[in-house]
């Protein structure tokens, strides 16, 4: 009997240090492509979370516990990793992803489950639309895509253009559409668009013609390796028009892919880059602390959305006062003036981050930050 007793005493100590123990943690989960396609970026904005959770490991008193799943470039996958963060972790946030189309597939578990999501650098807008958990501290595709239009018209005085789209990604798809829009309305000419599928590797045929409607620039809305080798078989072709795209190419692999192919390129992105002259506060100590924790390897801005995507969930948090699911959501609904490495951030009505739209060249075969456009929408 007094065994017995003291079995039953120590499975109720057992059960009340659980309940301690999750009450006194606030469980935050990652999904991010860490393998597949997409996984470079995936990885970098990984590091970005995970540096902000060193340097702010706790909130409200409480440690914070991080649980990171990879979504493998997939979108079942990236359904599956949500659903195992929900159920088997039981987070209570959740950041990701890399990736527009494995954002809204993870994005509907998150949804349904209403378990707050916030997106890293997937600019479809319809990974928020009629959401009411998922927001993002990145700016949305047709933002994006005036930014381009309005500086290769406006400030370059580019008059015709052409696009080469992989239509199978959304991301891709979406960009090309919000640039097509823009640049035309702005009184330009779209001379030819051509597709590809993700994963090829030769271009030459759609370079050709394209080539042959003699464009002022080329827009391609390609992740980083496709884009690459897009210019650099474009130069092999003689092609001489101006080349851009969008922050999916901002990735410092592209050098060591497009080679002297990429000098001049020019493509919008997030406001940060450590080639920024008049960088803030915030994104300088971001700078120094990312150089110091992985020397010879510069940051991104994948990795500062990566870090910014954290810190605005611990904002909400502290401005909620509990780790709720939520009162999470209610708290970043009403962020208005989140300091970040990206700019300052406010979380419109549709849950979207509205901040600059960065532009970076290739110069002398490395990133140079040029400044900021405003899209003429």
């Amino acid at each position: 009997m007094r065994k017995l007793l003291l079995l039953s005493l120590a499975v109720v100590l057992g059960l009340a240090n659980l309940a301690f123990a999750a009450d006194d943690t606030v469980k935050i989960g990652v999904f991010l492509p860490l393998t597949g396609q997409n996984a470079f970026g995936g990885q970098l904005e990984l590091e970005g979370v995970q540096m902000a959770n060193k340097e702010a490991p706790t909130i409200l008193g409480k440690k914070v516990e991080l649980f990171v799943v990879d979504n493998k470039s997939d979108k079942v996958e990236a359904a599956n990793a949500v659903q195992r963060l929900i159920e088997k972790e039981k987070v209570q946030a959740i950041i990701g992803t890399y990736g527009s189309s494995l954002a809204m597939a993870g994005g509907e578990v998150s949804e349904k489950a209403h378990i707050p999501q916030v997106g890293t650098s997937c600019t479809n807008p319809l990974v928020t639309q009629g959401k009411k958990y998922i927001f993002r501290v990145c700016f949305i595709d047709p933002y994006q895509g005036a930014g381009a239009a309005t500086y290769a018209f406006k400030t370059l005085g580019l008059k015709k253009a052409a696009m080469l789209v992989d239509v199978a990604s959304d991301y891709s798809v979406g960009l090309a559409k919000y640039f097509e829009r823009s640049f035309t309305k702005l009184g330009g000419q779209m001379v030819g668009t051509l597709n590809y599928q993700s994963g090829d590797q030769d271009f030459t045929a759609q370079l050709t013609k394209i080539i042959s409607e003699k464009p002022d620039v080329l827009f391609i809305p390609s992740y980083f390796a496709e884009g690459a080798i897009i210019m650099k078989q474009a130069a092999e072709l003689g092609a001489t028009f101006k080349i851009m795209g969008g922050d999916a190419m901002d990735n410092p692999k592209i050098t060591d892919i497009g080679g002297k192919a990429v000098e001049g390129f020019t493509h919008t992105t997030f406001p940060y880059d450590p080639s920024m002259k008049n960088m803030s506060a915030m994104a300088k100590k971001f700078t120094d602390d990312w150089r110091a924790a992985y020397p010879g390897k510069e940051p991104n801005v994948n990795s500062a959305l990566g870090y910014d995507a954290y810190m605005i969930i611990l904002d909400a948090i502290k401005r909620a006062g509990k780790a709720d699911p939520e009162a999470i959501t209610k708290a970043l609904a009403e962020t208005k003036a989140f300091e970040g490495v990206t700019g300052k951030t406010a979380i419109n009505a549709t849950h979207d981050a509205e901040k600059p739209v960065g532009l970076v060249v290739i110069k002398d075969g490395k990133k140079v930050y040029e400044g900021e456009i405003v899209p003429e929408l």
